[in-house]
């Protein structure tokens, strides 16, 4: 079943479902799908990790990097496991000029792509948890 498509349509799909998750409302199960292709990717040898990246703009001003994987003719970046800081070469900052090639895939077809590549369906996705009403009997809010 994973020799069903060729690395350039697993890459593009994972790059779709990856350019979604960034304007998603509720972007977990997008970025939950992406990170189960990868790791399958990997797994499988159709993707390699090439090295580590700094983040742009880290979280509380700290130093922190991701490691940068490809596939096909697409980069893609992770959250980097402790193993990976000491086998990866740190390639330093992130290459601005290098963009993924311009292509597209609808989402739907994304996502019907990673979901039978990783053997998982739509319902192992994480759903959006219910709202609830927040109340507060703080002091501040009723003048005590």
């Amino acid at each position: 079943m994973t020799n069903l498509f060729s690395n350039n349509d697993l890459a593009l799909a994972v790059f779709t479902v990856n350019k979604h998750a960034k304007t998603a409302i509720d972007n977990r199960g997008l970025y939950a799908l992406k990170r189960n292709a990868i790791c399958e990717l990997l797994r499988t040898k159709r993707a390699k990790k090439i090295g580590l990246h700094f983040v742009e703009n880290p979280k509380f001003s700290k130093q922190q990097s991701t490691v940068l994987i490809q596939c096909a003719d697409y980069y893609f970046h992770t959250p980097p496991k402790k193993e990976d800081f000491r086998q990866l070469p740190h390639l330093g900052q992130l290459d601005r000029q290098y963009r993924n090639p311009k292509r597209q895939m609808s989402l739907n077809e994304a996502k019907r792509i990673l979901h039978l590549f990783t053997k998982t369906s739509p319902e192992m996705i994480p759903k959006q948890p219910q709202k609830t009403r927040m109340t507060n009997s703080s002091s501040y809010f009723y003048g005590y």
